[in-house]
């Protein structure tokens, strides 16, 4: 082969080689970009935990510190609500969007085998994600039916353990409230039995082995752990560490902080998997502490606020809230706007990037708040209703109906006809102010009236 030749050669090559790289290039910036995949959801939900008991919210007196962490890493809200001041109604308006009214769940549900709770036919976040790729799983309590179309694998789980009840001792796994007492565990859906195994660390591994074994695929986990809900049964450990509290206040404490330290692990596990980052870590309490005789008649603390669990005063229902996707979402960040617990699945939705539910929804997403602290709530005006008492919030204004008051003790005294008060001068609301400001309780009421009416739809 020639020189001239062998020049030519090596031309042809290069221009063949330049061609190559040119079609390469045209077909990457003409090629529709990769998906990135969708982000894991981990919503916790604790059970009966106090306003303001938590150290990232200003209490001084507990050790929380893997709450005020994911507090850090995370936005936090000052005026979050639970859909209910109890347990039943709360969970269902979470996990559907729905007010509990419309989701079927106005009270709590039975707590005994058989008994339906949440109709079937309501879309859960589990369903909605479901639809979209994702394996779900329910871990911890549940207590929105005790039928197999109710239970956790009729409504959008793949996998499910804990207990379907209202409460359970957390070393029996037995419901103790009035006799015969049952044994409440289940996994998949049939009973299983681990006696003198402390139920919060079965939940942690239940999680952990999920969460281990879907990896690599976007999942869903309710974490509905049952702390610090009645029996307050903390670690060794954490009793002796708060001997200089005051009862029921000590037990309470180690309680919750027994319930910190099972957080801990579960994130933990996130860590060492190197899913934190792809995963959003929600936070929820499902309404305000319990001063029923189960719970000493209290232990936890609601701060400024007046009322406790079951009643629609700010103690009853504004709740600890927090939600964390390191990277993706502000951090150690505060909100002061109104939000409710219905808003979280609306709130995944735009997050994950996947259809909503046909249904009628009463959360909003809270994404703008979430990203800034200038946003407007998505909220003009929220409403509770539970038993014969109802409540409406418009601005800082607040009007309740037959409210109950258990801020001492459940069940409560009862105060009968209008209540209503003003947050920003009165938070405790202390003060009736029905009486002096007639034009605003009309106002509401008309609200409320407005508000029934459409609950048909």
């Amino acid at each position: 082969m020639t020189g001239r030749e062998s020049n030519t050669e090596m031309i042809a090559t290069l221009r063949i080689t330049l061609a190559t790289m040119l079609t390469l290039a045209v077909t990457a910036l003409t090629a529709p970009a990769a998906q990135p995949a969708r982000p894991n959801v981990i919503v916790i939900l604790t059970d009966d935990q106090g306003t303001v008991d938590l150290g990232a919210a200003g209490a001084t007196d507990l050790e929380t510190p893997h709450l005020d962490a994911l507090a850090r890493r995370g936005v936090r809200f000052t005026q979050f609500y639970a859909a209910a001041p109890v347990c039943s109604p709360s969970r269902a308006g979470l996990l559907t969007g729905r007010h509990p009214i419309r989701a079927g769940v106005p009270s709590n549900a039975p707590s005994r085998p058989g008994h339906p709770g949440m109709p079937a036919g309501e879309i859960t976040i589990a369903e909605m994600l479901k639809a979209a790729g994702y394996t779900t799983a329910h871990v911890g309590k549940w207590h929105l039916g005790y039928s197999p179309e109710t239970m956790p694998l009729g409504q959008g789980f793949d996998f499910s353990f804990g207990h379907m009840g209202g409460c359970i001792d957390n070393y029996s796994h037995f419901f103790y409230w009035d006799g015969p007492n049952g044994h409440d565990l289940f996994r998949d859906g049939r009973e299983v039995h681990a006696p003198g195994r402390f139920f919060a660390d079965l939940m942690v591994e239940e999680a952990a082995g999920f969460i281990e074994r879907h990896r690599d695929r976007p999942f869903f986990l309710y974490f509905a752990i049952n702390e610090p809900h009645y029996p307050y049964q903390g670690d060794l450990k954490w009793l002796e560490h708060y001997t200089h509290l005051k009862y029921p206040r000590n037990l309470y404490a180690a309680f919750l902080s027994t319930m910190d330290e099972r957080i801990g692990r579960l994130i933990a596990k996130l860590d060492a998997l190197g899913l934190r980052e792809r995963t959003i870590v929600i936070f929820q309490s499902d309404h305000g502490h319990s001063t029923e005789e189960r719970a000493h008649f209290g232990g936890g603390s609601a701060g400024p606020y007046r009322g406790a669990k079951f009643s629609l005063f700010e103690g009853g229902i504004r709740v600890p809230a927090i939600v964390s996707w390191p990277g993706r979402l502000p951090q150690d960040e505060v909100r002061s706007q109104m939000a409710y617990g219905c808003d979280w699945l609306p709130t995944i939705a735009e997050l994950c990037g996947v259809a909503l539910p046909s249904s009628s929804l009463d959360g909003k997403s809270l994404v703008p708040v979430i990203r800034s602290a200038f946003a407007p709530s998505p909220h003009d005006v929220l409403h509770w209703q539970f038993g014969a008492s109802w409540a409406v919030r418009a601005g800082d204004w607040k009007l309740l109906f037959d409210v109950v008051d258990t801020t001492r003790r459940a069940p409560g005294e009862r105060i009968a006809g209008a209540f209503l008060v003003n947050l920003r001068d009165d938070p405790s609301e202390t003060t009736n102010l029905a009486a002096a400001r007639p034009d605003v309780v009309a106002r509401l009421k008309r609200l409320r009236t407005e508000w029934e009416a459409g609950l048909s739809r």
